[in-house]
């Protein structure tokens, strides 16, 4: 019996992480209404900054499913809001400010082209659509509406890998010629649109989509060809999804990156992911592991545990200091085009068993 991943316990899990940030609080030119659009995924990256956020008020909550709503009710923010079924009655009721756009990945396009047609920021859940003709769709309506778009690509802000990148733009591990990344999940119990490839969109975009924004981040490179295999073994309970990807990835300056990913994780483990990375230039290596850290090595020095790490920033923070500050931004509306547009090259080129340029 698989143990159940519920929206509380992954939300909680994160709120904990979140709890961590450094972020120091912003104000705003005035009060801002946020709204939400369904409760899975990484939603404590829109409530927990509300802490450091006195200018910003979580208003309205859209869900459809109630025991999904009772779950994350509990939490003080959601609590305070107002609670719908229908998120489009929502947002021409309670005209926001920003949209957050979380549920089901196949749910995502309508919802964002929704805000768009209403001239509402979006700070989207990834990847932003499951098909690319969506993707195209959504990609016109933000140009042609001129809403600002982020996606919760929360990874690019955490302390291991903004270090990885300060070492990488320093020189001191040389030109990047390797990558490799890892994401490794318990099973648990997942919800039933992830068990339909209509409604999740694959293994490759769902968590891929992270480590493809990480390893463009870190490293400074472009991703231009990518061959990938994927799988699905044992567990019948999973349905559609892949649960084994293998992808190698062709960088600009001729190197290489593989991104291997699968939920295998036995319950047993300390925790319910195991993300690593590792960058391998003609200096030097830098890697990551939660069983050792942040490692070092260069033709200068020896190996070395780096524990002098820059603060935990708030992707949510960042956006809305860009929108209504005009900071730049930390993410990019290039960087979350580019990584949606490399998953879904790497998803075929897994369909098609054929290399694809991304």
């Amino acid at each position: 019996m698989h143990r159940s991943i519920t929206r509380r316990s992954w939300i909680a899990g994160a709120a904990s992480l979140s709890a961590q940030t450094d972020s120091a609080a912003i104000r705003l030119p005035k009060k801002l209404r946020v709204a939400l659009v369904g409760v899975d995924g990484h939603i404590a990256e829109i409530t927990s900054p509300l802490k450091v956020l006195p200018d910003v008020e979580l208003v309205a909550v859209a869900e459809p499913d109630p025991r999904a709503m009772r779950k994350v009710a509990r939490g003080a923010a959601i609590a305070k809001a107002k609670h719908y079924t229908d998120y489009r009655q929502m947002l021409d009721r309670e005209k926001p400010d920003v949209v957050s756009i979380c549920g089901p990945n196949g749910d995502r396009a309508e919802a964002i082209l929704a805000c768009a047609e209403r001239r509402l920021h979006v700070a989207a859940e990834k990847p932003l659509t499951t098909e690319r003709a969506d993707f195209e769709r959504v990609r016109r309506a933000v140009k042609e509406s001129g809403i600002k778009l982020t996606m919760l690509l929360p990874m690019r802000f955490y302390p291991i890998y903004a270090a990885i990148k300060q070492i990488v733009d320093s020189g001191e591990i040389g030109e990047v010629a390797q990558m490799g990344a890892q994401k490794s999940y318990q099973v648990a119990e997942r919800p039933p649109w992830m068990r339909r490839h209509a409604s999740f969109g694959g293994t490759i975009p769902y968590i891929g989509i992270h480590m493809v924004d990480l390893m463009r981040f870190v490293s400074g490179r472009e991703l231009t060809e990518a061959a990938s295999f994927q799988g699905h073994i044992g567990y019948p309970e999973l349905g559609d999804m892949e649960n084994t990807t293998s992808t190698i990835f062709r960088l600009d300056n001729g190197g290489t990156a593989a991104l291997r990913m699968d939920y295998l994780r036995p319950e047993a483990a300390g925790s319910h992911g195991d993300d690593r990375i590792r960058v391998a230039g003609t200096k030097g290596v830098v890697e990551h592991m939660a069983a050792t850290g942040l490692t070092l090595i260069t033709n200068a020095s020896k190996p070395r545990v780096i524990t002098q790490l820059p603060p935990h920033k708030s992707l949510f923070v960042d956006f809305l200091d860009h929108v209504y500050n005009g900071r730049p931004v930390g993410l990019t509306l290039n960087d979350i085009y580019r990584a949606n547009e490399i998953v879904f090259a790497a998803r075929e080129s897994a369909e098609k068993r054929q290399i694809v340029k991304t």
